[in-house]
């Protein structure tokens, strides 16, 4: 049944779905099923390759998470600590309402930038004028001495006008580049260093950081814009974070900043799997790990999801959390956790049947979300 995927895959290449994909199914900590497919670099003849490097964009997420779930077993921090107690910035903030600026009936939480419910939304909306300024300028600054650190950044972010009072619904944005600074000011080390220390150096990723080294930069995917209809062409923009850096970003950011190998990654998936332990060390406790992969939403919050790619899911600590296999036309079973990036990057972690499956590759502008499924039910029924 393998060589039934490694057609599907090469196909789903060959017609233009993917430039490039990698795909990676594991059970129990061995590796069932792995290949890559497509080109990391099309203009210069470049495989994608078990050593390519990708964007994660919003698959750094779960990996915020983990640090704050990390000071959060270890007693550093509550998760109903409101953010101004380690970030001035979000002290008496105000909520859009009704086109009119009033004051928030409560303050955002730790818990309310986990689960997306501070009212903190993402750069785009018309109704976030203050907001897109703000990315506007991070991109303008980035490159010089006044670029914005991580801390400034969330300390801004926070003088914004939220779009909803904290708690009251869910919207994507923001959040996870404000967790990265609360646990740089918690932790007292820049918030990569703590990524650095805690997981990444201990668990072997030495390939994912905030930015990538000038000798490894030939080992990039390159990001294909690939709009249905039109040519392709890359992509080489600044969208929410300023990528490519040979040298440590001031701007660390959570929700979108990291760089990772499939390797690298399915270590820290693995460590999920495994109810925190990954190579014999235990990295977070059992009872950290079952909370952080819980639906942490209100039956109003849940109502506000309306992509169709997690129709069936809830949400919590920054990741899709899987409720009802039927709605989400999938094989698996309830508990599937993980979360994807910008770039079709794809992680899920199946700890009922101690499954963990990935995707990379690094593309925009084509909705795969159905060839992704086909994937991994066809996975589930014949891999693991």
């Amino acid at each position: 049944m393998k060589e039934r995927l490694d057609v599907m895959l090469k196909d789903m290449c060959d017609r233009g779905d993917y430039m490039g994909l990698s795909v990676l199914a594991a059970k129990k900590g061995e590796v069932l099923y792995r290949r890559d497919y497509g080109f990391a670099d099309r203009e210069k003849g470049r495989a994608q390759a078990p050593d390519t490097i990708f964007h994660l964009y919003s698959m750094s997420k779960p990996v915020t998470a983990a640090a704050v779930m990390k000071l959060w077993e270890d007693g550093e921090l509550d998760l109903y600590d409101p953010v101004s107690k380690y970030l001035p910035g979000f002290l008496n903030q105000k909520v859009r309402e009704n086109g009119e600026l009033v004051p928030v009936k409560n303050e955002v939480t730790v818990r309310d930038l986990l689960n997306m419910t501070s009212g903190i939304v993402y750069p785009g909306d018309e109704k976030t004028p203050e907001l897109n300024r703000l990315f506007d300028e991070a991109m303008k600054r980035a490159d010089g001495p006044e670029a914005f650190d991580t801390v400034e950044f969330a300390n801004s972010i926070g003088r914004i006008p939220l779009m909803f009072h904290p708690g009251e619904n869910w919207q994507y944005g923001a959040s996870a580049d404000v967790l990265g600074a609360v646990v740089q000011v918690v932790s007292g080390m820049r918030f990569g260093d703590y990524l650095k220390k805690t997981f990444f150096e201990p668990m072997g990723m030495k390939d994912t950081g905030f930015y990538i080294p000038p000798e490894k930069k030939d080992r990039l995917a390159v990001i294909y814009r690939m709009e249905p209809g039109k040519e392709v062409t890359e992509y080489h923009g600044r969208h929410l974070v300023i990528m490519d850096y040979e040298k440590e970003p001031s701007f660390q950011s959570g929700g979108a900043g990291l760089f990772s190998t499939m390797d690298d990654y399915l270590k820290f998936a693995s460590m999920l799997c495994s109810k925190g332990v990954y190579g014999g060390t235990r990295y977070l406790t059992e009872r950290t790990v079952r909370y952080m992969s819980s639906n942490q939403l209100t039956e109003k919050q849940l109502n506000c999801m309306e992509w169709q790619a997690i129709t069936g899911y809830g949400y919590g600590n920054l990741m899709r959390v899987l409720l009802d296999p039927c709605q989400a036309a999938v094989v698996t079973e309830p508990g599937e956790f993980g979360w994807d990036g910008w770039t079709g990057t794809y992680m899920e972690v199946n700890p009922a049947e101690d499954v963990v499956i990935m995707l990379m590759t690094a593309q925009i502008d084509r909705d795969n979300v159905c060839s992704r499924r086909r994937i991994r039910n066809f996975i589930y029924q014949h891999i693991v």
